[in-house]
């Protein structure tokens, strides 16, 4: 007899497009797509990332989908552990922590070089950004959305610090964080005062004060990973419950046995 199909875990939650062999180079198509996804929670945190069901979702070989995981590793978005396979990365509290640590510094350095070197035009801009966050804050509670009309700032923020290495590191960072990102602007209240620490950025940049932006820039991202880590502090509490609930449904089922 012909054996059952293996379904695709993947199917209910990435609506993925097959890959057009005759566009872009196919690798660096397939590494977008996976990326992408997810940056916008297409693929969850901890998910396993099956071999077989790329292929099938992208329709390309096993051995692009290893090339892209491997650099999807490199970037720190993916990883893998022996004899198990290849899982969407969700940071540990320590790395959370340290991560958070390095993008308040970094994010501080890219605000003073922002003052330094943005034209006017592009500070009214920076401005501009925030009204639009706030405007989408207000009438979405969509987090993605709200994250990409942050990321809109940031955009604007690195481009007028016109630093290539500065954009590079941050970006990275930024992937590594993002569904702690995500976690922080959907506690009740913190898009609101995340708006009103990004004025107070922006009022300061306008006065080409690169000490007092850059403090609160570093300042924005500390109030932003309490909410975070916090997050995982309470994750983390309720993987141990879990554990030690299955552990005691063992231990009665295996003691019930004795007793028969």
């Amino acid at each position: 007899m012909p054996q059952a199909k293996k379904s695709n875990t993947l199917a209910g939650t990435w609506d993925s497009q097959l890959i057009h062999q005759l566009a872009a180079p196919l690798r660096a198509q397939v590494l977008k797509a996976l990326r992408d996804a997810i940056l916008n929670y297409d693929l969850k945190p901890g998910q396993k990332l099956v071999e077989r069901e790329l292929m099938e979702n992208l329709g390309v070989s096993r051995t692009t989908i290893r090339e892209a995981l491997r650099e999807l590793t490199s970037e720190g978005l993916v990883t893998v552990f022996p004899h198990r396979g290849s899982f969407v990365s969700k940071p540990s509290l320590e790395d959370a922590s340290d991560l958070y640590e390095v993008r308040a510094i970094l994010e501080s350095v890219v605000v003073s070089r922002f003052v330094d070197r943005a034209t006017n035009a592009e500070i009214k801009q920076l401005g501009e950004t925030v009204t639009e966050l706030e405007r989408i804050s207000k009438d979405s509670d969509d987090i993605r959305e709200i994250l990409r009309a942050k990321d809109e700032f940031y955009a604007v923020l690195v481009q007028g610090a016109r630093s290539p290495a500065l954009k590079q590191i941050l970006e990275g960072i930024q992937a590594r964080v993002q569904i702690l990102r995500a976690t922080s602007l959907s506690k009740p209240g913190r898009p609101k005062e995340t708006i009103k620490e990004l004025r107070a950025i922006v009022a300061a940049i306008k006065k080409r004060d690169a000490e007092t932006a850059a403090k609160l820039c570093s300042d924005h991202v500390r109030k932003a990973s309490i909410t975070a880590l916090a997050h995982l502090v309470e994750s983390g509490k309720e993987v141990i419950r879990l554990q030690e609930e299955k552990l005691r449904e063992n231990t009665n089922e295996t003691t019930s046995k004795r007793s028969q």
